[in-house]
Formats: C-alpha cells, sequence, structure tokens
C-alpha cells in the first residue's frame, strides 16, 4: 500500500474528504518525525511504539575490494509492534 491508497483508506474509514485525509496523514506522520528527532518515544496502545536507537561505530568490510573500513554510529527508528497488532498478523 502506498500514501495514495492509504489516503483513500482513511476517506472512505473516516468520512472525511481525501484532501482532509492527506491533511491528517501528514500531520500525524510530522508529529512522528517532530518526536523522534527529538528522542522521543510515541507508544500506540495496541498499535505498537516508535523509538530511536543508536547504533554503535564498528568495522566493516568493503565487499569490492575486501579492504577494512570504518561504519559510523547513527541513530535509526525503530518500531514495535503491540500485542493486538502482532496477533492480527498471526
Amino acid at each position: 500500500m502506498n500514501k495514495t491508497e492509504l489516503i483513500e483508506k482513511i476517506a472512505a474509514g473516516s468520512g472525511l474528504s481525501k484532501a482532509d485525509s492527506k491533511k491528517a496523514l501528514d500531520a500525524t506522520l510530522a508529529a512522528v518525525k517532530e518526536a523522534l528527532v527529538a528522542g522521543d518515544k510515541i507508544a500506540l496502545v495496541g498499535f505498537g511504539t516508535f523509538s530511536v536507537n543508536e547504533r554503535p561505530a564498528r568495522e566493516g568490510i568493503n565487499p569490492l575490494t575486501k579492504q577494512k573500513i570504518q561504519i559510523a554510529a547513527k541513530k535509526v527508528a525503530k518500531f514495535k509492534a503491540g500485542a493486538e497488532l502482532a496477533d492480527a498478523l498471526n
């Protein structure tokens, strides 16, 4: 499912217009992004939890040259499915 299809599903399920559904989805995604950039955790009961995880720097190997390279530390977004979502999938 892509963003356009998700907007259509939101519009159909909520009775909002597609334009209003797009605004709502964009605002939701912006709020999630802002919270993660600030280092906050977002817990949606029954759906899941979004958080930021820090990966330490490590040594890797360039597969083309077989030389050792340093991979820098970075922050990554993490999602853990809630119990209701996990049960719905199984």
